[in-house]
């Protein structure tokens, strides 16, 4: 009788791995040549910020399998045809999708001559505002830098930069290889601002059991605190529970301090002909930006400042002024000089988030759709190296 039971729970056991795979989706499809039958062969076929990928087959036609319900763009891409996206709602469903691609009209890039120094010297400005500085980011490779296209301009300050092709990064802290398509990316050193907009794929390392082991901590360390943590908890009304608190934040832009394009001018005139007035404009520099600064309380409730929408599993976010969050589980190792901090309050991670256009879209994975706010402090610091794709699901605490 034993031996039977034990049989039983055995068999049981052998099944819950395939029940619970059978709870994701599938997505199929044949990608083929606009106004034809022809198959495009060889095209990259992926879900953005996620880890589902694969290749178009020589007949066009691909599967990614035990998809995570929930909303993603679906992207293919291939040199010679105009990029191809999609939105696609995964509910433990099968897709079975025609795809056609433009053949792309190939333009002439303008051509930017720079010396070797220079590009060496734009790529590392990039490498440290794209990948970032962190530890994590010490131990990121990027396998093909000269797929990048990158040009500065001095008078503006701004660096620019794209791709035609993945940007491929292995990234030794988290374990994945992220292949990246850049469309555009800008850093504004004047206004302190940087912004891109392009696709990503992750795959997983190759790696030993201790590897995947320590991956995995780190994984989780990068995804607790973070903004998509933030997301999915905000939807799920689990703020407190997963340690976030928010607030409603008013500040005003202080008038004595000069616009930063006239600081950065002025220093750049006086560099190395008069001092005093280098010490001025570095004493302007160093001014806060903001003033007139206030948490007001008592912290915000989720119902504050989510809304539903009327599509199923995608949700919005709105506040008045700017909005003031803190993860109360980790201490903030970085001092950001115009992230206001409460002299009360302990030396918590916290973001700034400032709406563009009065509301933001997010979806269940914790992902923005379309305009994304702008982050100040602990969320500005994620860069690539701290990048985790949209499916990614951590341990418990």
């Amino acid at each position: 009788m034993a031996r039977l039971i034990f049989r039983f729970a055995f068999i049981c056991c052998l099944l819950v791995p395939f029940a619970t795979k059978a709870q994701n989706g599938v997505i199929i499809g044949k990608v083929t040549v606009h106004g034809g039958t022809t198959p495009v062969a060889k095209a990259s076929v992926f879900l953005n910020n996620a880890s589902y990928g694969t290749a178009t087959a020589d007949d066009g036609t691909f599967s990614l399998r035990g998809v995570k319900p929930g909303q993603y763009d679906l992207v293919v891409s291939i040199l010679g045809y105009e990029e191809y996206t999609q939105k696609v709602q995964i509910n433990n469903n099968t897709l079975d999708l025609s795809i056609s691609l433009m053949p792309k009209v190939m333009m002439m890039r303008e051509v930017v001559i720079t010396s070797n120094a220079d590009w060496k010297k734009n790529y590392e400005q990039f490498k440290k505002e794209f990948i970032g500085i962190t530890e994590n980011a010490k131990l990121c490779k990027v396998v093909n830098p000269r797929v990048l296209n990158l040009s500065y301009t001095r008078r503006t300050q701004t660096l620019e930069a794209s791709t035609d092709e993945f940007l491929e990064v292995e990234n030794y802290a988290l374990g994945y290889k992220v292949k990246f398509l850049l469309k555009d990316f800008t850093s504004d050193n004047i206004g302190g601002i940087i912004s891109y907009i392009g696709r990503a794929l992750f795959e997983d390392l190759p790696g030993t059991p201790e590897q995947k082991l320590k991956w995995k901590v780190k994984r989780d360390e990068a995804y607790y605190g973070s903004s998509r943590h933030f997301y999915r908890s905000l939807y799920k009304n689990k703020l407190t529970e997963e340690g976030f608190v928010m607030y409603d934040f008013t500040r005003s832009i202080d008038p004595n301090r000069p616009p930063e394009a006239v600081i950065k001018r002025k220093l750049k005139q006086f560099n190395g002909y008069n001092r005093d007035s280098v010490m001025y404009w570095l004493q302007k520099e160093n001014m806060p930006r903001w003033y007139q600064e206030h948490l007001v309380k008592p912290s915000l409730v989720a119902r504050d400042v989510l809304r539903t929408t009327e599509q199923p599993g995608i949700y919005a976010i709105t506040f008045p002024h700017y909005l003031y969050v803190t993860y109360t589980k980790k201490m903030e190792t970085v001092d950001f000089k115009d992230l206001y901090r409460p002299l009360d309050m302990p030396n918590y991670e916290a973001s700034v988030l400032t709406l563009n256009g009065g509301y933001a879209v997010f979806d269940m994975n914790g992902t923005v759709i379309g305009n994304a706010p702008l982050n100040e402090g602990t969320w500005s610091k994620s860069k690539l190296s701290n990048m985790l794709p949209v499916d990614y699901e951590p341990s418990d605490k």
